[in-house]
């Protein structure tokens, strides 16, 4: 007789994570700032003495999305930082790769994405605009790893992610830092929107 693979994931808060159907109670902030802390950007090929993390990036992708939408709700700034949560257990995986592996990586993100908003009060689906604000977010902040630390030239940059305006970019710039100081910082970032709700 065949056995079901093992479709779960054990999380260091002691959580039994169910990838096929997760549910929010199996959710943790510290599992999601953990995982995402350890998740390499870029796979792994960027300068530097640390890999620029998912959880680097979501922060920094938070800060754009409050200068793109400055009177945006509090609620809609913690979708932005949570809009890559669900890579904590599925990985990053780059734009090619995603593409190879089929829809299948589209729907397991979308399931996660869903339990990851109702755990911390998020509508289970973001408005189209507000979406399309954090896309631009994303984008942005993709331009400025691929320059600033991924080796593209702005020229290839701009033609991948689009030319960011100046004014949101000002002041920014990629920072590596070690895991422990990340995931503290996504956390406590986590902490700051969840008390503003």
């Amino acid at each position: 007789m065949a056995t079901q693979p093992r479709a779960w994931q054990r999380m260091l808060s002691g959580r039994r994570l169910d990838l096929l159907d997760p549910t929010p109670v199996d959710i943790e902030i510290e599992d999601i700032a953990h995982g995402l802390a350890f998740v390499a950007r870029w796979n792994g090929q960027t300068h530097g003495d640390f890999a620029y993390s998912v959880a680097e990036h979501s922060l920094l992708v938070e800060e754009l999305f409050s200068r793109i939408a400055p009177n945006s709700l509090v609620k809609w700034r913690l979708a932005a930082l949570l809009h890559d949560a669900p890579e904590y257990v599925i990985g990053d995986m780059i734009s090619p790769v995603k593409s190879a592996v089929g829809p299948g990586y589209g729907e397991l993100d979308d399931r996660l994405a869903t339990a990851i908003h109702i755990r911390f009060g998020l509508p289970a689906s973001v408005p189209k605009t507000v979406k399309a604000q954090i896309k631009k977010a994303d984008k942005i902040s993709a331009w400025m790893e691929a320059t600033q630390i991924a080796g593209f030239s702005e020229a290839e940059a701009t033609k991948f992610f689009g030319r960011p305006d100046k004014a949101i970019i000002e002041g920014s710039l990629i920072k590596l830092r070690p895991p422990i100081e990340v995931r503290r910082a996504y956390m406590e970032r986590h902490k700051q929107l969840i008390a503003s709700l």
